[in-house]
């Protein structure tokens, strides 16, 4: 993947500075010719693992920092999302859409970024805290019209 598409951010644990990361995060799917609605959920996505890594992971500690990071690897948009917290077990969330839990506030980020991704793994962050990977196939090359035949 050419440099100009990866990107790796640091910020504080302030949600404010979700702003930021998908300012830079959306340069970087149109850079990669992603469509709009793609952009749309990843960005989503994104949104919910950051605002997950500030406040649960980091408490909202303007002093912890959340690290994001995007590349390709074999044909798949990769997103690294990580806090400095304690670290999380996706099990223990309860299922959002179980009729006893539709009106609990907590879990939806999770089912969004299952819902909108087509991978995603948690993991342990180096040093402590929670790492998650988001994954999203990227379409093959466009065709270019220059190469079409006429009448075609």
């Amino acid at each position: 993947m050419p440099d100009e598409n990866r990107f790796h951010l640091s910020i504080g644990s302030r949600f404010e500075n979700i702003e930021l990361v998908q300012v830079v995060l959306r340069d970087a799917l149109l850079r990669l010719g992603m469509d709009e609605d793609t952009r749309h959920w990843v960005d989503i996505a994104v949104r919910e693992a950051v605002a997950n890594a500030i406040k649960h992971g980091n408490e909202q500690n303007p002093a912890k920092k959340v690290l994001v990071d995007l590349g390709i690897e074999d044909q798949e948009l990769v997103i690294r999302v990580a806090d400095e917290g304690a670290g999380f077990d996706p099990g223990g969330v309860h299922d959002p859409l179980a009729p006893e839990n539709l009106l609990r506030p907590n879990g939806r980020g999770i089912f969004y970024m299952k819902s909108f991704m087509d991978n995603i793994h948690y993991g342990s962050a180096p040093g402590g805290g929670t790492l998650v990977t988001l994954r999203k196939r990227l379409a093959g090359p466009k065709p270019d019209p220059s190469h079409e035949e006429e009448g075609h």
